[in-house]
């Protein structure tokens, strides 16, 4: 079996513990992202999925965010799943995100709705792990609204039971999940929903089994998670102490059955 780990973090527009992005110079938001690729470097994951990732925006410094964590990190291969644009003078593009030491054999990416500033949705890839499609979701979920959620979470179930349904000759398993759900699993929202979801499809496992993520220094609620399928079993998980976002990136390792 194979052994693989992976990274998800809300790098937070690269502004660190600022809260507001717009306010932070662009020189900072360039050092900020350097020691987020030394985390990276760090943790040495497979796969790297990112939210508040800036492609092209003025409150970020105008530059590509992906494409400087990728240099930096050293990772073959990136996809950009943009979920806001707007152009003109204060223009603005940024969504999810993934790194990938493992090829990427095709993505999409799924807009929950069409607003052109806060939007969110879900960004799905298929890697080809030692000559086996891996599927990974990396989604956002709206912050102030359980209801939005609810049906955000809806969407992603509508996708994955279709993909399933028609992809039967490369599905090889369910997908890994995982991002910035922004709820918690003890409450009855979208993170539960999900999980409820997924024990349809076998035994689902939710990470971090204990630790908070937001906001950091001094994280009081778990908003990020990585839900494993079945095949991937003996699962190591962490929230990893860090202070370049205001959430604290979640690792976990697992072995890849056969």
């Amino acid at each position: 079996m194979q052994r693989l780990r992976i990274l998800t973090f809300n790098i937070a527009h690269g502004r660190g513990l600022t809260p507001i992005q717009g306010f932070t110079m662009a020189r900072k938001i360039r050092a900020n992202l350097r020691k987020i690729a030394r985390l990276i470097e760090r943790m040495a994951p497979d796969v790297v999925a990112l939210q508040e990732v800036d492609e092209n925006s003025r409150w970020a410094g105008n530059f590509d965010h992906l494409e400087y964590l990728r240099v930096y990190t050293g990772f073959r291969y990136s996809v950009f799943g943009i979920n806001n644009r707007r152009e003109g003078l204060i223009n603005l593009s940024y969504g999810n995100a993934i790194l990938s030491r493992h090829p990427i054999l095709e993505s999409e990416n799924i807009l929950f709705g069409e607003s052109v500033v806060g939007e969110k949705g879900f960004l799905y890839a298929e890697l080809d792990v030692g000559g086996r499609r891996l599927p990974i979701v990396n989604l956002h979920l709206n912050y102030r609204s359980r209801q939005h959620r609810f049906r955000q979470v809806e969407r992603v179930m509508d996708y994955i039971t279709h993909k399933q349904h028609h992809r039967r000759d490369s599905w090889h398993m369910p997908p890994i999940v995982c991002g910035d759900l922004n709820n918690s699993l003890s409450s009855p929202d979208a993170t539960a929903e999900l999980l409820r979801y997924f024990s349809l499809h076998g035994c689902y496992t939710l990470h971090p089994r204990e630790g908070n993520t937001f906001p950091s220094p001094l994280p009081s609620r778990a908003l990020d998670f990585i839900f494993l399928p079945p095949a991937c079993s003996d699962p190591h998980s962490e929230v990893v102490r860090s202070y370049l976002s205001d959430h604290r990136p979640v690792v976990v390792d697992f072995s890849l059955k056969g």
